[in-house]
This record gives structure tokens, C-alpha cells and sequence, in this order.
């Protein structure tokens, strides 16, 4: 199995209530990326995502561009490499 990019991406602000999980799942598709979407208790959506460095990256942006309007804030994990965890794209 082959070693991928994976990071967490937390988003806060107004992040829950708005289709924010279902609307990265529909970014997701647009990229060659796996992974999960998923509301935190404290208020906070949890993403977590693999793929090639360039696309992860890509991916990211292109959430953050989409909900930009709900988003105040954006705290990312430090990046690794580590065997492929995840199949397509969910909503947890």
C-alpha cells in the first residue's frame, strides 16, 4: 500500500447548520482525495484528508473558498505520511 499526505483541517466560526460537511463532500469530488467530514461538540468541523501533497492542498483551498463567508478560522494539523486509511469521501 502506498503512502499518502494526510492532515486534519479544523474549521470554526459559523461552520454547523449551514451544509458546510455536505459541501466539502462536494468539493472532495473534484479532487483525487479521501477522507471525512464531521461536527465537533465544541462548535468546530473536523476534516480529515489523503491524498498526493498537491491535491490535499488543493482540496483545502478550494473548501475554504467555497464556505468563506462561514469560516473565521482554520487550524491545520502538521502534515505526515502514513499508509492510505481512508475510501472516498464521508460525512461521519
Amino acid at each position: 500500500m502506498q503512502d499518502v499526505h494526510f492532515e486534519t483541517v479544523w474549521f470554526s466560526g459559523r461552520v454547523q447548520g449551514v451544509g458546510f460537511r455536505y459541501s466539502t463532500v462536494q468539493v472532495a469530488k473534484e479532487f483525487d482525495v479521501c477522507g471525512t467530514v464531521r461536527n465537533l461538540a465544541d462548535g468546530r468541523v473536523e476534516l480529515q484528508v489523503e491524498g498526493a501533497p498537491a491535491e490535499v492542498r488543493a482540496m483545502v483551498a478550494a473548501v475554504e473558498e467555497r464556505m468563506h463567508g462561514y469560516i473565521r478560522k482554520v487550524e491545520r494539523s502538521t502534515p505526515v505520511r502514513r499508509a492510505a486509511q481512508f475510501q472516498g469521501f464521508v460525512i461521519r
